[in-house]
């Protein structure tokens, strides 16, 4: 089965998290990605040992990619580099700002070199701007914007659990080079696409930021919803935490009749919109609680399912690791196979292969099925 992205190569020039999650995601599609690492490699490769000695992280992005070991440093390694580039339909890059352009290799100059090519950059903090200067990571940029503001606890502030501004920013580079391929495909014309990791999870805080500039900002609350109740942590009879959801006044309606045992309670003042709810949450909240205390896990599980509410169990990351919902995938590592979680589109019909994870600089295991070129000659 022909993939929908064969035939096009991808120069990656990028480390850590949010470029490799892009390309990622373009060899999974087909793409040939050819990975340009330091002769030491892309420093996610340290950043633990916990997969059969590798990185968790560099397990997870970059299947399925060809890894070019070029010191930059030397002037044959950029010529080298430039010759991938000029056969290349796709560059993707993440380097500090200003790197790329002290390589000669200014994204600008690259498209007007060939119109058709599609040169993604991302960063910080865009090309422009007071901070576009400033090296930037994940938490950094969650500190910046303002989400670990919105994390946590009331007492304290709080970081997203994973790289979500990294993930969130390799999201967003995939789709804008998915959109310019198509209108490549229409016109022949590429694109210099710029994707800033702040504009991005700033793009994602658009509703507690419209909330602060209307006078009610946004507080930590924990597991409760900061516009919804009920929608929070609730404890059973015998110890089980369970989070619901009450997104709608029907919602509302059908907790009152099966679990609250209180028809009434869906048309009382204080409780028959969401907003008043809210208003209310303390109220809205402890007769929840004074329900579900009453009551196993069990018994819970079954009232919710009839009144047909939406809730979930509070998992630890072991309980995922043994979810029956856990789809995975294995991957070939140079030490051992690896089991991941599979990625989440499932396209009818279509039965996908997944490529090894490379050392660096070494290739042999892809030699057979694509065509050589420069990137599987001895690196510089």
């Amino acid at each position: 089965m022909r993939l929908p992205l064969e035939g096009l190569t991808v120069v990656a020039i990028e480390q850590a998290v949010a470029a490799p999650y892009c390309t990622a995601r373009l060899a999974d599609a087909g793409a040939r990605v050819l990975k340009i690492e330091r002769p030491a490699g892309d420093f996610a490769r340290g950043y633990d040992d916990v997969i059969l000695g590798q990185s968790s992280y560099f397990v997870w992005l970059n299947r399925g990619k060809e890894s070019v070991m070029l010191d930059l440093s030397e002037k044959p390694a950029l010529a080298r580099l430039r010759a991938l580039i000029d056969k290349a339909d796709v560059v993707v890059q993440n380097l500090k700002p200003g790197a790329i352009e002290r390589l000669g290799l200014d994204p600008q100059d690259l498209c007007a070199r060939d119109p058709a090519l599609i040169v993604c950059s991302i960063s910080g903090y865009g090309r422009y701007g007071p901070l576009a200067d400033r090296k930037a990571f994940d938490l950094l940029v969650q500190a910046e914007s303002g989400l670990c503001s919105i994390t946590g606890g009331a007492e304290s502030p709080g970081r997203v659990g994973f790289s979500v501004v990294d993930i969130a920013t390799g999201s967003a580079a995939h789709a804008a080079i998915l959109e310019a391929l198509l209108v490549r495909d229409k016109t022949g014309s590429g694109a210099q696409i710029d994707i800033s990791m702040f504009d991005v999870i700033a793009e994602w805080l658009t509703v507690p930021l419209l909330q602060a500039e209307s006078g009610r900002p946004p507080s930590r609350i924990g597991l409760k919803h900061p516009s919804i109740a009920p929608y929070g942590v609730f404890v059973t009879s015998d110890g089980k935490d369970l989070l619901l959801s009450v997104q709608h006044n029907r919602d509302w309606t059908m907790l009152c009749e099966h679990l609250l045992d209180d028809k009434k309670l869906a048309n009382d003042a204080r409780f028959a919109t969401n907003v008043q709810r809210v208003r209310n949450r303390k109220l809205t909240d402890a007769l929840v609680a004074q329900a579900i205390a009453q009551l196993s896990l069990e018994e819970v599980w079954a009232k919710l399912v009839a009144g047909g509410t939406a809730f979930a169990c509070l998992n630890d990351i072991n309980a995922l690791s043994s979810h029956p919902h856990l789809r995975r995938i294995t991957v070939q590592t140079p030490g051992g196979p690896v089991r991941l979680p599979a990625p989440p589109a499932q396209v009818r019909g279509e039965t996908r292969r997944y490529g090894p994870v490379p050392g660096i600089g070494r290739n042999e295991h892809l030699r057979s099925a694509i065509a050589p070129c420069e990137a599987d000659e001895p690196a510089v």
